[in-house]
């Protein structure tokens, strides 16, 4: 392994940095990790977390296969079970297996490719535990892509969305695992054959004071219970500020991103805007 990962034996063919009109890598952690090719997404899973820093999809709008709900989680074999969050993880508690590739993202192509791109999404390193309530925060997070894709259709139809949790040093300690408080999204796309992207934050943060919440931790973990999460928050913020949370070097998707496109320096929420509707997402 490296800081920007060792790839291990291809499963499909992974991430294409060619699929957009402009070419797009995948981005990568400063930190060891292990590249893991699907059908049309990547995963660089960082075995110190045992979660994903970053995954990467192509979604062909044109394409896509919409497949019923179905699928089987299960551990890459690849790599050791022990370096992989697997269902300890999530029994016997309201944590979610929250996707971190979408499950229909990469669900295009012929029906056996968008079958196996279907199943690959249900491997153990493309999930992260998240919060199980379904409000109205997750809800605008699961509609990112739609709502960039219906944008990107009249160019190309065609996306790139790389996702991930911030993994933070203070997350919160759970049955060996730490469960991230944030997870980040950038969608990328081609307007007249130049790059364009958004990025986009999802908080699931316990709504507590920092010495409450250690107090609580260290109850719930006697108990084995999970530590509390707060409900889900969406914004819309600058890519530096997703780099500047990850460590990763996100300059090319800085240097195209739409948010602050035609927004004057100083306006209010600039930093960042809270997402309650999908019509205020800034493209």
């Amino acid at each position: 392994m490296s800081g920007r990962g060792a790839t291990m034996g291809a499963m499909g063919d992974g991430y294409d940095p060619g699929f957009l009109r402009e070419a797009l890598d995948l981005p990568g952690p400063d930190a060891p990790s292990v590249l893991l090719n699907y059908t049309h997404f990547s995963v660089r899973l960082m075995p110190a977390r045992r979660l994903a820093a970053v995954t990467g999809v192509n979604i062909d709008g044109k394409s896509l296969v919409p497949l019923q709900r179905a699928g089987t989680w299960h551990y890459d074999v690849r790599v050791p079970q022990g370096l992989q969050t697997g269902p300890e993880v999530y029994q016997n508690n309201d944590l979610d297996r929250g996707h971190l590739v979408r499950r229909l993202d990469p669900v295009w192509g012929d029906d056996v490719t968008a079958a196996t791109a279907n199943q690959d999404t249900f491997s153990y390193p493309n999930a992260a535990p998240q919060a199980a309530e379904f409000n109205q925060g997750k809800e605008l997070w699961a509609g990112l892509e739609d709502h960039v894709l219906n944008h990107a259709s009249q160019y190309d139809a065609r996306i790139s969305v790389f996702t991930g949790p911030v993994l933070d040093a203070n997350d919160l300690p759970y049955r060996g695992i730490q469960i991230p408080r944030k997870f980040w999204k950038i969608a990328a796309w081609t307007m007249d054959g130049r790059l364009a992207a958004a990025g986009f934050l999802l908080d699931q943060s316990p709504q507590l004071g920092p010495e409450e919440l250690a107090r609580d931790v260290r109850k719930r973990l006697l108990a084995d219970e999970p530590p509390p999460l707060g409900p889900y928050r969406t914004f819309q913020v600058p890519i530096p500020h997703i780099a500047a949370l990850t460590g990763m070097a996100l300059t090319r998707l800085a240097d195209a991103d739409r948010f602050a496109a035609g927004v004057p320096e100083g306006t209010p929420g600039g930093a960042a805007l809270v997402l309650t509707d999908l019509r205020q997402v800034r493209l």
